[in-house]
């Protein structure tokens, strides 16, 4: 079928807020315990920030550029990053309860913000209402459908034959004793998750990013996930986590999108070839490439899919699941620089994660889920967040490089190169990721044109060409006028 996509999605710019780790507000009570804000961050630790914290710092979010959100999980959870779900109709209280997204959700919507939020449906934790009755009443619990049991008494708390090898005696999401799986073979756990999806979507929430959904190996749940959510906002943005080629679940009849991580692994390989830390990219390696290489995973990544398809995939860099970025490529701000106009340029939604812009760096989780530190912002404010800023408002300023086509027109050695057009509009995005000046000679159509972004000295445009050169680490962009 067809796939239909959401129109705002296409000409987003989404920012990747870890909510605990990103802004704290005096207006939201705090319980005890919370660890120093600039202090590095634990795996079970907490920072206390909160989604009033969001909300007044939107101001920094419009002035980068940000048009979208996405939030890491945010319901009632016994950890920081908020997977481990205990109640999936509550916003957790140390976020501010749901009264805290009742202020961002509104505060963002007058700003021309968009908000989704991250469903993790495909397991609970221990503290799931559900699951917590199967730990008190054993085989009598009426629940017990909702698991996966495979004896008595459920020993969820094991850690020792768990650190063993020893696996729960019930279906665990990677075996995990604190993440049973849903068993969504049974109605009601069905009907739940689909009553959670619309509750939030009604509440004014603007689309779900799915934490891992093809760990629910169902087509017909997600095709009434999707008829459900769209139900109620048809314009909804459902985005799932999919690190591979993702065909079968965009078809039209289930996910708009997934995260393009085929992206990410390509620019992060070239534009940082020569600087690359050894850091893996979630579970995959990172390989240096050449420009011919990126521009084959680049178009991989782009003919996969219907164009409805492409242009809403959720194009990021690093994520909360990933080393940073930064610190992926050595440390090296130009190749950040240059994958960020790589990404604002491409189609798809782009995505920022949080304080990239300020050159945070961080290695495996917990690593890089550190804090913004507010109040070093200003002098933070350097090269990496004006050349972010600069980029995000090229892609605002100019239609054809959010919708346009894309064709490859240079990829050799250090040189990319690509056209988009729109409407008669000619985009020509050429990148120099050597240590050295190189000129080019690439076809341009238009009779005149703008720099539109970079300093090429020596731009001529003749004959159907472009020639200019294009300085060492630095990208060009022309559109014709």
């Amino acid at each position: 079928m067809s796939a239909i996509t959401p129109e705002w999605v296409k000409d987003a710019v989404f920012y990747q807020i870890f909510p605990d780790r990103f802004a704290r507000s005096a207006a939201v009570a705090k319980p005890a315990n919370l660890e120093a804000w600039d202090s590095a961050p634990t795996q079970h630790g907490f920072k206390g920030g909160d989604l009033v914290g969001v909300a007044e710092r939107l101001d920094y979010l419009a002035e980068l550029g940000i048009t979208a959100l996405y939030l890491t999980p945010i319901f009632q959870s016994a950890s920081n990053h908020r997977y481990h779900t205990h109640d999936y109709l509550r916003v957790d209280p140390i976020l501010g309860g749901d009264a805290a997204l009742r202020t961002l959700l509104d505060a963002a919507h007058a700003r021309g913000i968009k908000v989704i939020l991250d469903g993790v449906f495909n397991h609970a934790s221990r503290g799931f209402f559900q699951f917590n009755h199967l730990l008190e009443c054993g085989s009598k619990s009426p629940y017990i459908d909702w698991f996966v049991v495979k004896d008595f008494p459920v020993n969820a708390y094991d850690w020792n034959g768990f650190a063993n090898g020893t696996k729960p005696n019930y279906a665990a999401w990677w075996d995990l004793p604190a993440l049973p799986k849903f068993n969504t073979d049974t109605p009601a756990v069905r009907e739940f998750i689909w009553g959670v999806a619309e509750h939030w979507i009604r509440f004014g929430a603007d689309g779900w990013r799915l934490d891992v959904p093809t760990e629910i190996d169902d087509d017909s749940f997600w095709q009434e996930f999707r008829r459900r959510v769209k139900a109620i906002n048809p314009e909804a943005y459902i985005v799932g986590e999919i690190w591979d080629p993702a065909m079968r679940w965009l078809q039209g009849d289930q996910f708009d999108a997934v995260m393009n991580y085929l992206f990410s692994r390509a620019a992060i390989g070239f534009f940082g070839a020569k600087t690359l830390s050894g850091l893996n990219h979630g579970p995959y390696p990172v390989k240096p490439l050449d420009a011919s290489q990126c521009a084959a995973a680049l178009e991989e990544s782009l003919s996969l899919y219907d164009w409805q398809v492409v242009q809403t995939q959720l194009n990021l860099l690093g994520s909360h699941d990933t080393p940073r970025t930064l610190s992926m490529v050595g440390g090296d701000p130009s190749a950040l620089i240059l994958a960020t106009l790589c990404q604002m340029t491409l189609p798809g939604a782009p995505c920022v994660y949080y304080g990239d812009e300020l050159g945070l760096s961080g290695g495996y989780e917990p690593e890089c889920r550190n804090t913004i530190p507010w109040d070093r912002v200003d002098a933070l404010k350097g090269e990496l967040w004006r050349a972010t800023r600069e980029a995000i408002a090229l892609r605002k300023a100019y239609p054809v490089l959010r919708r346009g086509t894309y064709a490859t027109v240079l990829a050799q050695g250090h040189l990319l190169a690509y056209r988009r057009e729109l409407d008669g509009v000619q985009a020509l995005v050429i990148f120099n990721a050597g240590k050295q000046p190189a000129p080019v000679a690439l076809p341009f159509q238009p009779g005149a044109a703008q720099v539109a972004y970079g300093r090429p000295a020596d731009l001529v445009l003749a004959d159907g060409q472009a020639r200019c050169t294009v300085p060492a680490r630095s990208g060009v962009v022309l559109v014709g006028v």
